[in-house]
């Protein structure tokens, strides 16, 4: 299923809902039909766990078409936020999780040229999260080099508290698309939070895609580009950490829950590594997406 949180008109708050064809059936209120309750709030319907998956795909199955009147609008007629507008706690992000990256970082940011031996985590918080077509803001006070990262992002659905790879892939709920935005020059004495955390700097979406839709994560294109020029393209098969490794190595120390969000790092290709260097500037468009998840698209503006 490919899950969003959609917004009807302008006043109204944001609902759950499912992607059918070219329409937005909501989940709310397709559950009320049916007699039963299912939430209208992404991180609500995470937290039952994968009974609600299992309802809501019998639901889907039962009205075979015969959706709501009221809650089916089409895709076209809807503004569709982040899947989690307003996460409960950071994102998890991984840094120099591509071994190219890794190259390019050493030779650009002054970071270690060795591959890490473990993940490197940092986190953005929830205050950085912004929907689709929304605008990346840049402070020309704060930085002058705003930079680009496309990753893959895993969304937690049963916590996980040190468990083990093998089985780490079955606490995930689904993924998204998620652009780690880094102002290079606000690195404060090697810590990332403030070069990577600032209001805009995680766009993310346009849907979650259910785990049991993408059986494995490690087989997924990824590109971004800038004013239509491609910077970025790759596949998560390069990972350094694949997505079970990291989900083992964080669960080791802090308890995952339902709703988490991992960043899981971005290829090579960033600003900061080209020559001459490239940064985002207003007036820039911005355009990336994970092949089988779904493509972003976000203007940077003044702010």
């Amino acid at each position: 299923m490919r899950l969003v949180t959609y917004r009807a008109t302008v006043e109204s708050e944001g609902r759950l809902g499912v992607l059918v064809d070219n329409l937005v059936i909501d989940v709310a209120k397709l559950g009320a039909r049916a007699g039963g309750v299912l939430p209208h709030r992404m991180l609500d319907f995470i937290d039952l766990g994968p009974v609600a998956l299992t309802e809501l795909a019998t639901l889907l199955d039962e009205a075979k078409g015969r959706w709501p009147v009221d809650g089916a609008p089409p895709l076209a007629n809807v503004r569709l936020l982040a899947p989690i507008p307003r996460p409960r706690k950071n994102i998890f992000g991984i840094g120099l999780n591509y071994i190219d990256h890794v190259a390019e970082s050493a030779a650009a940011l002054d970071t270690s040229p060795d591959l890490p031996k473990q993940p490197v985590i940092f986190s953005k918080p929830p205050t950085s999260v912004i929907g689709p077509d929304e605008p990346v803001l840049h402070d020309a006070k704060i930085t002058k080099q705003l930079d680009w990262e496309v990753e893959l992002a895993a969304v937690i659905g049963v916590t996980a508290k040190r468990v083990n790879r093998e089985g780490a892939l079955a606490h995930v709920f689904g993924y998204t698309v998620c652009l780690d935005m880094s102002a290079r020059d606000n690195r404060r004495a090697g810590q990332w939070i403030y070069s990577k955390g600032q209001d805009s700097y995680a766009p993310m979406g346009p849907c979650i895609v259910t785990a049991d839709e993408i059986p494995d994560p490690q087989v997924l294109d990824l590109w971004l580009s800038v004013n239509g020029v491609e910077k970025q393209r790759s596949n998560t098969s390069h990972m350094l950490f694949k997505v079970d490794e990291l989900i083992a190595d964080i669960s080791q120390g802090i308890t995952l829950e339902p709703g988490d969000i991992i960043a899981t790092g971005t290829p090579e290709g960033v600003g900061a590594g080209r020559s001459p260097q490239e940064f985002l500037w207003p007036g820039d468009l911005i355009e990336a997406e994970v092949v089988g998840i779904g493509r972003l698209r976000h203007p940077v503006v003044a702010g």
